[in-house]
């Protein structure tokens, strides 16, 4: 994913699609956030089960590269620690939240 420079920020607000952007209900921006961490579930597990595919085939003395099962093996580590600290920081924000006088 290529990483683009930040331009003039009067541009980016003059794209109409920026006041779409930041106009949106509470609901969508649940499911927003709700669909984007189904999709960041799901890529863990895809990362897991492909780091298990590959050391299952080392494991049974078929071709593969020790390099490439270490990669795959501290792809899926690096996915799960990040998921789990995502977690920690949503847990800890609702229960900051929580903590406000109304």
């Amino acid at each position: 994913m290529p990483i683009e420079s930040v331009g003039n920020p009067a541009s980016i607000m003059a794209n109409p699609g920026y006041r779409n952007a930041i106009e949106t209900t509470p609901a969508q921006a649940g499911n927003s956030f709700s669909t984007w961490l189904n999709d960041a579930v799901g890529n863990l597990n895809e990362t897991r089960a492909a780091s298990d595919v590959k050391t299952e085939a080392m494991a049974r003395g078929e071709d593969v590269d020790l390099h490439q099962v270490m990669i795959a093996g501290q792809k899926a580590s690096i996915a799960l620690e990040t998921t789990v600290e995502v977690r920690n920081k949503a847990i800890e924000a609702y229960q900051e939240i929580m903590r406000m006088q109304v």
